[in-house]
């Protein structure tokens, strides 16, 4: 899941779970989701905020998948010994939705894939992505939970969220977490309008979603947005001090750690204020992210 991290709070023993397919949706043109459930589901502790877990998927041709049953460095080396027919393929990824288990069905889990298409073939591309359009009810799968990130001081009470489409489910489970009389901005950037996702958050929180056009680069809207905005302390007011702060930027690895040298380094936010996590780089001749390509656009 992650290149940087600010911190994580994270489980004490963490092992892998064996749970199973429930089901899949496609929920937007770039988002499908697939429910987990079964197996072990019930050894899984929910801690809500930006959950995230290492996904276990089977080898592709292989004749099985076996998971590691040691904890730590014991799993992971125990992982890497295990022949390649029944090594399963790990990626990481935050858990979107859950539901406790009910007189009428057991426990549930939502995990969202992003489905991205090659340029040359069409095809949707990525291990983890293909599977997610492939998978049917009753395949295997494992999870390791890796606990949170998004861990804001008791007093905070204005927030600011930025993230890509994969920082989605991060920030809605961070959303979720917010105090009712919570104030800020959530900035999300998409592939398309129709990416856009019911995301509720307090009254006091206002959202925008930041649709792409083709050629433009991932993260450049959501910055550029960031860059735009008024935010509580820009201007000191010794008579009306502004709130406690707190920032959570997921994503692409330049647009977080962008938003993170923006908010100290312009706007003289306290580094321990800031939660950030980059989950993956676009390629090194990629253009920098400036806020400098094209103008913050808000979605409807």
């Amino acid at each position: 899941m992650a290149d940087t991290h600010s911190k994580q709070v994270k489980p004490e023993r963490t092992v892998p779970l064996r749970l199973e397919v429930l089901r899949r949706t496609q929920v937007s043109p770039h988002i499908a989701r697939v429910t987990l459930g079964g197996g072990e589901i019930d050894r899984f502790t929910h801690r809500g905020r930006d959950q995230w877990f290492r996904l276990f998927l089977p080898p592709v041709d292989g004749v099985g998948m076996k998971l590691p049953d040691r904890d730590g460095w014991g799993g992971y080396f125990q992982l890497r010994t295990t022949a390649r027919s029944l090594r399963p393929t790990m990626r990481n990824y935050t858990v979107r939705g859950y539901r406790a288990a009910t007189p009428d069905r057991g426990a549930e889990l939502d995990v969202d894939f992003v489905l991205h298409a090659s340029p040359e073939t069409g095809e949707v591309e990525g291990l983890a992505a293909t599977w997610a359009t492939r998978c049917a009810p009753g395949d295997a799968v494992g999870l390791l939970d890796e606990g949170y990130g998004f861990d804001p001081a008791p007093d905070a009470a204005w927030f600011l969220f930025v993230a890509d489409e994969t920082g989605l489910p991060a920030v809605a489970g961070a959303c979720a977490a917010l105090p009712a009389d919570a104030r800020g901005l959530v900035f999300v950037e998409l592939p398309s309008a129709d990416d856009a996702q019911d995301l509720p958050v307090p009254d006091g929180v206002e959202v925008h979603w930041l649709p792409r056009t083709d050629g433009e680069r991932i993260g450049s809207l959501a910055y550029a947005a960031v860059l735009a905005a008024r935010m509580p302390g820009d201007t000191a007011d010794p008579g009306h001090p502004a709130p406690v702060r707190h920032a959570f930027a997921v994503g692409e690895q330049a647009l977080a750690t962008g938003i993170r040298r923006h908010l100290v380094g312009e706007r003289g936010w306290p580094k321990e204020s800031i939660d950030f996590c980059g989950y993956w780089r676009l390629p090194k001749d990629a253009p920098a992210i400036t806020g400098a390509e094209a103008p913050a656009r808000r979605a409807a």
